[in-house]
């Protein structure tokens, strides 16, 4: 009886030996597919201004009429996050309500300026049945050319001096917000950071 017991632990020791070692090999899968798939934020491919350049300063004219600046040192000391968008591009118009619930929530350190290029009684048109009376939108292709922007929805980060801290291709409210966090690590985007093995720069590493 004694030597049955004593089998019967020793097979119970032995399914949880293997067990715990098939858990350690699972944790250790797990941590590598969250390596690889590790959110990217936005993707830049913009081949304008660079991050961390000054950006020249544009006065334009939003679609209210009022005079607008964008580039250079801003007198109310905010961020201005420049969203390329269109009016026939299906994803920046589900991107919308995520953009003004953003443009509300961090208003006391950013500003939301909307835009784009063609023909402006369409936009017009646009910016009111999307509800975007309060933000500035501006239908310009000198701004379009200056950030040379390819694709949309397609975010550009502008600091309170008007350096481009960070840019990419906007598909979600994560991928805004990677921008922010580029700007916060100062890091020019989440996929620098992940190739850099998760290291900040030098300069922010000594910093902290």
């Amino acid at each position: 009886m004694n030597t049955f017991l004593l089998a019967i632990l020793g097979l119970q020791w032995a399914l949880l030996i293997g067990l715990s070692a098939v858990t350690l090999a699972l944790v250790r899968q797990v941590g590598v597919l969250h390596q690889r798939i590790a959110p990217a934020g936005a993707l830049m491919i913009s081949q304008g201004v660079k991050v961390g350049a000054q950006t020249p300063e544009l006065k334009l004219t939003a679609l209210d009429g009022s005079g607008l600046v964008l580039g250079g040192a801003q007198p109310s000391a905010r961020s201005t996050l420049i969203m390329f968008i269109a009016p026939d591009c299906p994803v920046c118009a589900k991107l919308i309500p995520a953009l003004r619930s953003i443009g509300k929530q961090e208003s006391d350190w950013l500003r939301i300026v909307f835009a784009s290029d063609g023909d402006p009684a369409q936009h017009a048109v646009f910016w009111r049945e999307k509800g975007l009376k309060d933000f500035p939108y501006v239908v310009s292709t000198e701004l379009g050319l200056t950030y040379q922007i390819g694709k949309l929805p397609y975010g550009v980060l502008l600091d309170e001096n008007g350096v481009l801290v960070s840019q990419g291709l906007v598909n979600n409210r994560e991928h805004v917000e990677s921008l922010f966090e580029a700007k916060r690590m100062k890091i020019a985007s989440i996929q620098d950071y992940l190739a850099r093995g998760g290291r900040l720069p030098a300069s922010e590493s000594r910093a902290s």
